[in-house]
């Protein structure tokens, strides 16, 4: 498929707020990117439409309830048998902070044997509580599995900002070992919180900002093709985005988010 074929869909609805910086990244790494509001999907449109769906960043609906948990329910009620033909197809989805608490509350992740009815984790309230704005360092777990991050090496150390207050990620407690091999065996673990150096921290704040479990950060689905993480790559990917970047002499012309896109593109482009 040639980059002027590719169309992202980029979903928003009421108190999402990253929606504009993602469609840039994602127009910089060469492909067509569309905001577009739920009710049009539902009245107008179809997610089948478009070769790639992203869940931006921001607080849809203002998180009631719990963060993620009302637009998921609302796109399993009105959009269901559309969201499973674009999960069938392997049509990439992406979703960022906020939009990863999407996917794990619609059940899309950890995604072991496809969706399911109930969600089998949760990106709970921070610990310390409290909302994080900062930098972090992401260690580079998986071996290939993951189609967002296939043109990052294994071990590799990036840095992303997170902004959240909710981004403690965990597993249903009674099956957490089980849950956690799967994560390791089935090449689904993505992201984990480290030092600048790589090395864990072992739930350690603030180099882990949220005190998720394994200091996990980012997990994709089974197929590789369903990716969520708390760090935001959109505010990564060019090289005015980074911390203190004023202060040096030269600076990169992009962030670490652009990889994230940059794959992305690239499965899609062989994909279809």
């Amino acid at each position: 498929m040639r980059h002027q074929e590719i169309k992202v869909c980029i979903l928003r609805v009421g108190g999402i707020n990253c929606d504009a910086e993602t469609k840039r990244a994602i127009e910089g790494s060469g492909v067509k990117a569309e905001i577009v509001h739920l009710n049009t999907i539902v009245t107008k449109k179809s997610l089948l439409d478009y070769t790639a769906l992203v869940f931006p960043g921001g607080f849809a609906y203002g998180d009631y309830v719990r963060a993620g948990a009302i637009l998921a329910k609302g796109i399993l009620a009105k959009l269901s048998d559309q969201l499973k033909q674009f999960v069938k197809e392997e049509r990439p989805i992406l979703g960022i902070c906020n939009g990863f608490q999407v996917l794990v509350e619609a059940g899309l992740l950890p995604g072991f044997d496809g969706a399911s009815e109930l969600p089998q984790a949760a990106l709970a309230t921070n610990v310390p509580i409290g909302y994080r704005c900062t930098w972090v360092h992401l260690k580079h777990e998986n071996a290939g599995r993951c189609v967002f991050t296939q043109t990052i090496e294994k071990g590799q150390v990036l840095a992303m900002p997170v902004a959240h207050a909710e981004g403690r990620f965990m597993l249903e407690k009674e099956k957490e070992r089980d849950y956690f091999q799967r994560l390791c065996d089935n090449d689904q673990l993505v992201f984990r919180y480290c030092t600048e150096e790589g090395e864990y921290v072992g739930g350690k704040f603030p180099l882990n900002p949220n005190g998720a479990f394994h200091d996990i950060a980012g997990i994709c689905d089974s197929t590789g093709t369903i990716f969520g993480l708390m760090p935001h790559p959109e505010r990564a990917y060019y090289g005015w985005q980074l911390q203190e970047w004023t202060k040096k002499e030269r600076f990169s012309k992009y962030g670490d988010g652009k990889t994230i896109f940059a794959s992305m593109t690239k499965y899609l482009i062989k994909k279809f």
